[in-house]
């Protein structure tokens, strides 16, 4: 039996003398095995505990010398024995939950000297140097050579760097790592996401950056990276467009889509209220969304997008009269935010209530509205701006929607208004 971890061995005698411990472990590699003394000849079940200063490691007799267990914090994978003999304390740390569990069960079964014959015992023999390393948090790769074929990669990163290693898809030995907070896989040819890789539940930083990615996976955006995700880097793909749900991933911070084909942004994307800094210049954008208006950002790029110019008076009507019981009810739901979901209503159906369209007045409207497009100077929703065009330009055409004639002709009178100033 064995167990690797961070491992402190504290003296219960030291305030006797005035002194403490450092309060730091070591990274150690704990063994349960059979030991002969010497002098009785007899074998014994101890703990062997191996260190990088001390590979040949130190022996503690486990069969009725344990005073008591703390394990408080076992599912952090913290734990502490408290031996009578010698009156130490060895506190562990940064240790696999499920393992410490089972490596302090044949402790108390050593301890209790009961059943030992079934004990999955470890030859306590010196370690290997690589035993008792460090856990790596960090690993780069740069270049296809490099790249681990026969081994796998430490358990332990909370950062994985894997550029110009032509990889076509992604390795699934990354996704079996759940510390990993930044996973930057930039630079390859990476056509496709999984979507275990939502399963990642510390992921903050993603990066990807010139692949070959067509698409955006929806079920991505329902993961948890709805609730660990700050950094997302899209830029030099082949998307054409990102997911309604998209907006979903609102812990977004910084959002770079440079350099893809979008026709456009997810309608809602007004709903990313974390998000500061937006990037999507050189794609295919001909007008924003009417929720682009609820941005706040510190930063705006939209430079190189073939803007359309826009005309307030130039209109799309899609009103019928009288509203239809379906729209009615519909805006009904929306407004009133009532719950529903496909075991309650078509999912067809649960598609269009969340793709609602938001009138000025601020009710809903669904298939049933008047659409237009104005001009918005970009500096109200971003505090820097990225000239939009060579001509020096901060302004970019906005989609709004008004839910009856009524809103509509408060529009129009309130630009008539605008323009006699």
């Amino acid at each position: 039996m064995k167990l690797q971890c961070d491992v402190e061995v504290i003296n219960r005698m030291l305030p006797t003398f005035g002194l403490k411990s450092r309060g730091k472990g070591d990274r150690a590699l704990l063994s349960i095995g059979k030991h002969v003394d010497k002098t009785t000849q007899r074998s014994n079940i101890y703990l062997l505990i191996c260190t990088a200063k001390d590979r040949a490691g130190s022996k503690f007799k486990l069969k009725e010398n344990i005073e008591k267990f703390f394990t408080r914090f076992i599912e952090e994978g913290k734990a502490t024995m408290r031996l009578k003999e010698p009156a130490v304390d060895i506190c562990l740390s940064k240790a696999d939950a499920n393992s410490l569990k089972n490596f302090l069960s044949a402790a108390r079964l050593a301890h209790n000297g009961s059943n030992t014959d079934s004990l999955p015992l470890s030859n306590l023999t010196p370690v290997r140097a690589r035993d008792v390393e460090k856990p790596k948090k960090k690993l780069t790769i740069v270049s296809k050579k490099d790249y681990p074929l026969t081994s796998n990669f430490p358990y332990s990163l909370e950062q994985l760097q894997v550029s110009y290693c032509k990889l076509s898809r992604i390795d699934m030995r990354m996704l079996s790592l759940k510390a990993l907070r930044k996973l930057d896989l930039s630079n390859n040819h990476i056509k496709k996401l999984p979507d275990t890789i939502g399963d990642l539940g510390c992921l903050t930083e993603l990066i990807l950056h010139n692949n070959h990615l067509e698409s955006f996976s929806e079920a991505l955006c329902l993961s948890s990276l709805q609730r660990t995700l700050q950094h997302l880097d899209l830029s030099q793909n082949r998307l054409q467009v990102l997911p309604a749900r998209f907006c979903q991933l609102r812990e977004l911070v910084n959002l770079k889509l440079d350099d893809n084909k979008l026709m456009r942004l997810p309608f809602r994307v007004g709903q990313l209220s974390k998000m500061r800094y937006l990037s999507a210049a050189h794609n295919q954008l001909a007008v924003l969304p009417s929720n682009f208006r609820k941005l706040t950002l510190e930063n705006l790029d939209l430079f190189g997008n073939p803007f359309t110019q826009p005309n307030p008076l130039d209109h799309s009507i899609r009103l019928t009269f009288p509203l239809t019981l379906l729209e009615l009810a519909s805006r009904a739901v929306v407004d009133l935010r009532i719950p529903y979901g496909p075991s309650i209503i078509p999912f067809h159906l649960c598609r269009e209530l969340e793709a609602a369209k938001v009138c000025d007045c601020g009710r809903a409207c669904l298939s049933a509205y008047i659409q237009t497009t104005f001009s918005m100077n970009l500096h109200m929703v971003s505090h820097t701006v990225v000239l939009v065009d060579d001509m020096g330009g901060t302004e970019a055409p906005v989609q709004r929607h008004f839910c009856s004639l009524v809103c509509y002709c408060e529009f129009l009178d309130s630009c008539v208004q605008r323009g006699l100033r």
